[in-house]
């Protein structure tokens, strides 16, 4: 028998770690080639790792709660064949991104460096993510040693420097004081929402957040503090729409075995504005404005726990409506079934939120950074309109939407949100009955 190390794989550019949720299978139990073995979590998705090989867990070595980085080993099986040199070689093939070499972490760690004065002795070991929040905080290395760290022998996790972060905006003034007086002009916003105490009633239930409505917590705070929102509305007639989804929904099931939602049809509507309006489709860094080449579509989706997740469309100015519609189909039961993987949910250029699913005529929607605008479609419905006709004005039932487009105003003006959004209008407005799919 030889012995397998499974490795923590490569889960996108920027993802150097994660944390174990729990194991799905215990020592000693037999596992199939391509079984997932363990849910793991990231700071942009949950999901699970499947084993290449088939064998036997002899040995878990990381528990629950425990942190793991990309390329190191997470347990060891044991599998059909002598020695463990080849299980070695063989886990290097299939997981080549073991180590970030020197060039990669200095790529990762000089912006750090950069964005604030703050230092950290080597003894003190700090993910960037970590670092990158204790610097805007302004936490010191001495609070630093202070916090007690729930990860690998003692690390500090995001959870503990954000839980330190809250616990620390209730603390006396005068623990405070020395850094705002030290330098008073350049104090920085704090990412988090300011902590306040709020008094409690007999027969109030404490709910602690999870570790993703902490993540959907600091990231909506931050992208308001960044971005300062403008939101433009117009009512579109899908009556068209509607009826060639009607038209089409049956045939395509049977022939594609997929469902055809109204989905597709907003983001083909989408993306064609972006191309009519490419300027919509960047993102800000510093004072450069960067125009992303490619039309990437975040689709806000709700989770069955009430957490909310973004899976991205890659390049979707390049599929079909078919192609959009199973490919949507994909990330949305992938996302509800905690099967995405982190890099479904990297990479969004511009980002739309079904509100409408909930029946919600419209919404003001909170733009996720790094993008510029997000758009938010309501619910259909029939109404009576004013139409013209070459008789004259009449009244008809119509399948009517609202839509909402909040934009960046540091780089969107109204005109340009504007004007995008009444391109999507028109497009959905005057959808051809004779699309084919």
């Amino acid at each position: 028998m030889a012995e397998y190390k499974l490795l923590l794989p490569s889960m996108g550019e920027g993802v150097m770690e994660a944390t174990i949720i729990t194991w799905l299978f215990n020592e000693g139990d037999n596992v199939k080639e391509d079984d997932s073995v363990v849910e793991i979590a990231t700071d942009k998705v949950d999901s699970d790792v499947p084993t290449p090989v088939s064998g036997k867990i002899v040995k878990i070595l990381k528990q629950k709660d425990e942190v793991a980085k990309v390329g190191e080993a997470i347990a060891i099986l044991e599998i059909e064949g002598e020695g463990s040199a080849t299980a070695s070689e063989e886990v290097q093939t299939e997981a080549p991104a073991a180590t970030p070499d020197a060039e990669t972490l200095k790529t990762i760690e000089e912006p750090l460096q950069t964005a604030s004065p703050a230092e950290f002795s080597g003894d003190l070991y700090l993910s960037p993510l970590v670092k990158s929040i204790a610097q805007q905080e302004n936490i010191s290395e001495s609070e630093l040693k202070s916090i007690k760290g729930s990860g690998l022998e003692g690390r500090i996790t995001k959870e503990d420097i954000l839980a330190y972060v809250s616990n620390r905006g209730s603390q006396p003034a005068q623990q405070a004081a020395p850094a705002q007086t030290a330098a008073p002009a350049v104090a920085k916003t704090p990412v988090s929402a300011p902590v306040s105490t709020v008094s409690t009633a007999a027969g109030d239930e404490i709910i602690p957040m999870d570790r993703m409505r902490k993540i959907i917590a600091e990231n909506m705070v931050k992208a308001k503090q960044i971005a300062p929102h403008v939101t433009s509305f117009i009512e579109t007639d899908v009556t068209n729409v509607v009826k060639w989804r009607n038209k089409h929904k049956d045939i395509f099931e049977k022939r594609e075995g997929e469902k055809l939602t109204f989905m597709p049809i907003f983001v083909r509507a989408v993306v064609k504005a972006i191309q009519d309006f490419p300027m919509i489709n960047v993102s800000i860094n510093g004072e450069n404005i960067i125009k992303k080449k490619n039309i990437n579509i975040g689709m806000a989706t709700a989770l069955p726990d009430g957490n909310l997740i973004v899976p991205v469309i890659k390049n979707a100015d390049q599929l079909s409506l078919s192609g959009l519609a199973k490919a949507i189909n994909d990330l949305a039961y992938r996302a509800r079934n905690k099967k995405l993987r982190p890099e479904d949910t990297q990479g969004a250029t511009y980002t739309i939120s079904n509100v409408g699913s909930f029946g919600n005529l419209m919404g003001t929607p909170i733009i996720p950074q790094p993008q510029v605008a997000i758009l938010a479609i309501g619910a259909i419905v029939k109404k009576p309109a004013v139409l013209e006709t070459k008789d004259g004005d009449v009244i008809a039932i119509r399948q009517l939407m609202f839509m909402s487009h909040s934009y960046d105003h540091r780089v969107v003006d109204g005109s340009l949100g504007g004007m995008m959004l009444k391109h999507v209008h028109d497009y959905l407005q005057n959808w051809d009955l004779n699309t084919e799919i």
